[in-house]
Parts: C-alpha cells; sequence; structure tokens
C-alpha cells in the first residue's frame, strides 16, 4: 500500500474538487451551511454523518442531481456547476451509489457498458467480443477475476458488484469517484474485499469520496475525514490528526454524548425495582406501605412520615 506522503496529490496545484463555504437550501429547509471540503488525488476523503445529516445533498451536489445556492464548487481550480449528472460524468465525476445502478438479470459485461456500448459496422451492431476483453481486463485491474462474464450480476457477491461499479466508473474517465456507503449492506468479508478495492482506485491515483456512517471502515483507508452534523462540518482532519477513538467519539455525538454519560450516571443501576415501587410510582417515589388505612405511618391523610 502506498503511502500518503508519496501520492502525487503533494505535488498537485489544485485539488481535484473543492468545496468553499457550499449551501444547499430547499426553500426555509438549509440541507447544507458552510461546508468546506477538498478531494485530492491519491487520496481517500471519508465524509461520515447520521442519517439527516446531510450527506446525500453533499452527493446530489457533486454528481449534479442538484445545484448548491451558496459558495463556489470548483473542479481543478475552476468553479463549476452541473446541470446533470451526464454533465459531472463528463468532467470526470463518477457516482456509485448504494443500490449500484446494476440491473441483476444483465450480464457483468452488459452492465459495465450500460449506456455506454461499443457498436461497430454500418448497422451499428454490439461489438460483444471487444466488451467483453475490456470489461475483463478493467475487472483484472483492480484484482478481481470473474471466469464467466456472461454470469447475471444478480448471482455475484455484494462485494463483487460494488468492484464492477468502480471499475466501470474508473475506465469511463473518472478522476473523482464518490462511494455512497458501499459497506452498509455488506458483512464484514464482504466489507473487507469493498475496502481493498478503494485502496486499489485511491493508488490508482483517483480521488475517492467514500460516505459512510462507519468510523471503524473510514478509518482503515481514510487520508482525511468530515465529520457532517445537521448540515455543518463539526470536524474537518487529517488521519494523522486524530485517532480511531477520535473519530468514533465525534461520530457518536462527542459533547452530547458526555453529557448524556453524565446524566445517566446519576442513576443507580443496581437497584432492583420491587413491583410495590412500580405500583406506586417507581424508582424516587416515597415508599409506602400496604396497611389498610394507605398510610405509611398510620395516619388517616395518608402522607408519608415527616411531611405535614
Amino acid at each position: 500500500m502506498t503511502a500518503v506522503s508519496e501520492h502525487p496529490s503533494r505535488t498537485v496545484e489544485h485539488p481535484l474538487l473543492e468545496f468553499d463555504n457550499v449551501g444547499k437550501s430547499y426553500g426555509n429547509v438549509q440541507a447544507l451551511r458552510g461546508v468546506n471540503l477538498t478531494v485530492r488525488q491519491g487520496e481517500v476523503t471519508c465524509v461520515l454523518g447520521d442519517n439527516g445529516a446531510g450527506k446525500s445533498t453533499l452527493i446530489k451536489i457533486m454528481a449534479g442531481l442538484h445545484d448548491y445556492t451558496e459558495g463556489e464548487m470548483k473542479l481543478n481550480g475552476i468553479e463549476r456547476r452541473f446541470g446533470s449528472p451526464r454533465l459531472a460524468q463528463a468532467a470526470g465525476i463518477a457516482t456509485v451509489y448504494q443500490d449500484l445502478a446494476l440491473a441483476p438479470l444483465m450480464s457483468v459485461w452488459r452492465n459495465f457498458f450500460l449506456a455506454n456500448e461499443i457498436r461497430t459496422g454500418p448497422l451499428r451492431m454490439l461489438d460483444i467480443e471487444a466488451m467483453k476483453s475490456i470489461c475483463g481486463e478493467e475487472l483484472r485491474k483492480m484484482g478481481i477475476e470473474i471466469p464467466d462474464l456472461e454470469r447475471p450480476v444478480g448471482r455475484l457477491s455484494g462485494g463483487q458488484r460494488q468492484v464492477i461499479a468502480i471499475a466501470r466508473a474508473i475506465y469511463f474517465g473518472a478522476k473523482v469517484v464518490i462511494l455512497d456507503e458501499p459497506t452498509a449492506a455488506l458483512g464484514v468479508k464482504q466489507s473487507g474485499v469493498v475496502l481493498k478495492y478503494i485502496v486499489k482506485a485511491r493508488d490508482a491515483g483517483l480521488g475517492v469520496i467514500f460516505i459512510t456512517h462507519n468510523p471503524h471502515h473510514a478509518f482503515l483507508v481514510g487520508n482525511h475525514f468530515i465529520i457532517l452534523k445537521l448540515g455543518r462540518v463539526v470536524l474537518d482532519a487529517h488521519r494523522s490528526e486524530l485517532t480511531l477513538d477520535q473519530l468514533t467519539a465525534e461520530m457518536a455525538g462527542g459533547q452530547e454524548l458526555a453529557e448524556l454519560s453524565h446524566e445517566l450516571g446519576g442513576i443507580d443501576a443496581g437497584k432492583v425495582v420491587a413491583p410495590h415501587e412500580v405500583r406506586h410510582g417507581g424508582v424516587g417515589a416515597p415508599e409506602l406501605d400496604d396497611s389498610a388505612d394507605g398510610s405509611a405511618d398510620g395516619s388517616a391523610d395518608g402522607q408519608p412520615k415527616g411531611t405535614a
């Protein structure tokens, strides 16, 4: 695995992709506010956050689905706005969504060239042999061997499907690859397969944006880390500036988690709640007995001892 300091990103004049105080509003709802983000060649930039943090909006802006309403987005140092995903793809930004946009009943090579088929001759017939050859070669470059390229994609493992989507993006000219929660629905072994190919894409000189809610997966492959919360960046750090424990704590809520721990610390977790405590108001309620007159000290008003 190539060391970060040896990557060509250190000698590049401009980042591949850069957000400068980018914001996005949907009417009165502000989904993103003042987001700064830098994606460099040969690095994995991890964007973490819980549901509702703004990760999906961020992806849609980079992929050309939505336009931003504040700030600037620069590609190779030039401000850009994409009116469609096809324009973003033509500019070198490829997005691999969680559902992969693969047709499960179609073969591996057909999925690889979906909407980009090679045609030949006056009748523009599909050049099947050329597409199979290219597909097999590009997958081998990523370190994956699929003997039968006619196999339906739906019969492959989740990790293999992710690799096909990544290899396809690289072949069709991507300089920046956005991976939307690629390990979310995978087990440990298949997640490891995907993480390995993320590193391969990074070492091939691409700028990789790894969207995830899993700090352990992010820390295994990431060079730079961004944590979003309610549309704002709450952490922006290089790998050398934090540990996995710090990243996990920030992802889990940081200060909010500490406050919750302090609040819960006052509860006597070891106390067994008796049935009569539940009947009479639970833990912390005045202890009352089951005497006939309903009082704790035999008084007629039923008030606990020591009260007026």
